[in-house]
């Protein structure tokens, strides 16, 4: 029988977030055990994209998303009470089944898209709306309000740089534990649980012990990403509307 004082979070973000601080964060608790987008070699897999070291990413991990689903719902170790999950939306494919996340506290990080797509420009010089992560993010959203009959957590990523200790307090009681002081500040560089491709994606985040706070962007979105821009900020303001306020 699992221990009801077991809490599985699945933090569903797009990239280019801050999803890997808020795994820094959680990571830097001592009740809780963090991975690291497990479902990544699966999506590689099946897609066939050309993302940088993706044959070093599959052979990194199981490609299986089955056995995946079997890891993310099995036992904690010993000493941990909390799993959290960084999870990318993208990487949860059409095909894949979803009954599972009725076990886990499913919750979802957004950021403004402007900002978003500037970053991902840099690392996909011509995204798609589903590289985004934002089609994806909607579509877990609502199915688990569907199931659930409750609003999941949304999260804003400027509304936790602007203001961390306050934002994670109240994540944390909205989840059901105790706020930790230790979430707001870590130790810089690469963790055992970050994944092959941390050397490619991870080299500003290596370099924090904190949350930053929100620097404003001066690169405009790419001119031929307008059009994706709208379509991004359509999904964002579906989720927008429910993020959570302090």
């Amino acid at each position: 029988m699992r221990d009801s004082r077991q809490k599985r979070i699945a933090m569903w973000s797009g990239p280019r977030n801050i999803s890997t601080a808020m795994m820094r964060a959680w990571g830097n608790r001592p009740d809780t055990v963090v991975c690291d987008e497990p479902f990544y070699a699966h999506y590689l897999v099946q897609t066939g994209l050309a993302h940088p070291g993706a044959e070093e990413v599959i052979r990194s991990q199981e490609s299986d998303w089955r056995r995946v689903v079997e890891r993310l719902r099995g036992p904690l170790p010993v000493g941990k009470t909390i799993f959290y999950q960084k999870q990318m939306a993208h990487h949860l494919l059409p095909e894949m089944e979803t009954g599972w996340l009725a076990e886990l506290t499913n919750c979802f990080l957004i950021r403004d898209p402007c900002e978003m797509l500037v970053s991902l420009a840099e690392f996909i010089p011509r995204p798609t709306i589903q590289d985004t992560g934002l089609p994806q993010q909607v579509r877990i959203f609502e199915t688990t309000r569907g199931r659930t009959g409750t609003t999941p957590i949304v999260l804003d990523a400027r509304d936790i740089l602007a203001a961390p200790r306050e934002m994670l307090a109240a994540f944390c009681a909205a989840v059901g534990v105790e706020f930790l002081e230790s979430m707001l500040q870590w130790p810089p560089g690469r963790r055992e649980t970050d994944g092959v491709w941390a050397k490619y994606w991870y080299t500003k985040v290596d370099q924090t012990t904190c949350f930053e706070p929100v620097r404003p962007k001066h690169k405009p979105v790419p001119a031929e990403l307008t059009s994706l821009l709208d379509e991004c900020d359509s999904l964002y303001q579906r989720l927008a509307r429910y993020q959570m306020r302090v």
